[in-house]
């Protein structure tokens, strides 16, 4: 009666044992971690979102994907063949061409480091149906090593998956519009002077202005912070885009949670504060070298209305785009950095006009002045963000 017990156990793991040994990949060098059989999506033109793959209805597509889980995956590879060539897209961008009968594999962490979110969409594109295709999560064998065993499971009925990033980016635009909506009802005066477009381009400026006057009063300092929780937002945002402003993710906190989002945007908000303060300090600096302090408040004016106006409404246009493209859509860092570009050599050119008709200087010595406290960190800045 015993042996009836154990020999279908002792059977089980026989054949556990050996469908692991047997392995995937090249060579059957990894340990199947995960297999993506029953993962597959696929996009419906009909509900405009993706759908879980059905043979009988999706047979003939050509384009098949999946959700790729990095953070649980760390140090494991990513396993890739198919029967026919194809195409490998990450996040809707094309990697790599895909050779038949040939397996890829590329390190989880490698991916993390480059995409640095939790979970980036995955696309083979070439053959219709999916039964030529082979997407694994592996493990590399080693002699000194327990084998991993293969997990199941099931279809998943949630095809759209939202990110942290959804919950903090609402949460954020929600407190920047509390920003404004403070500023706007308590200095009703200060903000529409400072979001006036005519105001803006207007060449002819009264100096006696309190907000000139005083550029580092209550209510200046105020609309920089307002100003500095905006540069924060668009920051984060474009690095949710996998577009690396500055090569710097190290500003960022190695986590991914809701937490850690908010206190990279304050980090970040403390730190275009700071940059705000240092334009001052360097504007007053160069202006009493060249003797023009008069101008010095009303340039610094000049820059924060000018960048006031200009950072909301590329807020306002990245979150309506941002709401109706598709969430895979790739974002190209040239988009970003022509209207960035455009606008500092705009801002340029206004305050040249601006500071020429009020004060009498030299031509030589005002393009110098603005070499040095306008062109020079602009150039610097592009360099760092190519």
């Amino acid at each position: 009666m015993l042996y009836r017990r154990i020999l279908p156990a002792f059977w089980l793991i026989l054949w556990a044992l050996q469908s692991v040994a047997q392995g995937v990949g090249p060579g059957q060098q990894f340990y199947p971690v995960h297999d993506f059989r029953n993962d597959w999506l696929v996009y419906d033109p009909a509900f405009k979102t993706y759908v879980p793959y059905i043979d009988e209805q999706h047979a003939s597509l050509p384009a098949v994907s999946l959700f790729l889980d990095l953070e649980s995956n760390r140090n494991y590879e990513l396993l890739v063949s198919t029967g026919r060539d194809g195409y490998l897209f990450l996040d809707a961008a094309l990697r790599r061409k895909l050779p038949a009968g040939t397996w890829q594999v590329l390190r989880i962490d490698s991916l993390y480091r480059v995409y640095r979110k939790p979970e980036v969409f995955l696309t083979l594109y070439g053959s219709p149906g999916v039964n030529d295709k082979q997407v694994f999560i592996g493990h590399r064998k080693s002699l000194t090593q327990k084998p991993v065993v293969l997990t199941e499971t099931g279809l998943s009925m949630l095809p759209r998956r939202k990110t942290v990033f959804t919950d903090f980016f609402t949460l954020s635009l929600v407190f920047i519009a509390a920003t404004y909506a403070f500023l706007f009802n308590f200095f009703q005066r200060a903000f529409q002077r400072l979001f006036s477009i005519q105001d803006l381009f207007s060449i002819s400026v009264r100096e006696e202005s309190f907000l000139v006057n005083k550029p580092l009063s209550r209510v200046n300092l105020l609309f920089m912070a307002g100003l500095s929780f905006v540069m924060a937002f668009l920051y984060l945002f474009f690095q949710s885009k996998n577009i690396d402003i500055f090569s710097s993710r190290n500003l960022l906190l190695e986590g991914q949670t809701l937490t850690d989002l908010v206190l990279s945007f304050l980090k970040l908000s403390a730190l275009s504060m700071v940059a705000l303060l240092g334009k001052y300090l360097l504007i007053s600096m160069v202006g009493a070298l060249y003797r023009i302090e008069e101008i010095t408040n009303l340039h610094f004016f000049k820059v924060l209305q000018a960048s006031s106006i200009f950072y909301v409404l590329v807020g306002a246009v990245v979150t309506v785009a941002a709401l109706n493209l598709p969430p895979n859509q790739p974002w190209v860092i040239s988009w970003i950095l022509i209207p960035f570009i455009a606008f500092y050599l705009g801002r340029l050119a206004l305050l040249y006009l601006v500071i020429l008709n009020r004060a009498s200087i030299k031509n030589l010595y005002l393009f110098s002045y603005l070499c040095i406290v306008e062109l020079i960190p602009l150039i610097i800045g592009v360099r760092f963000a190519l």
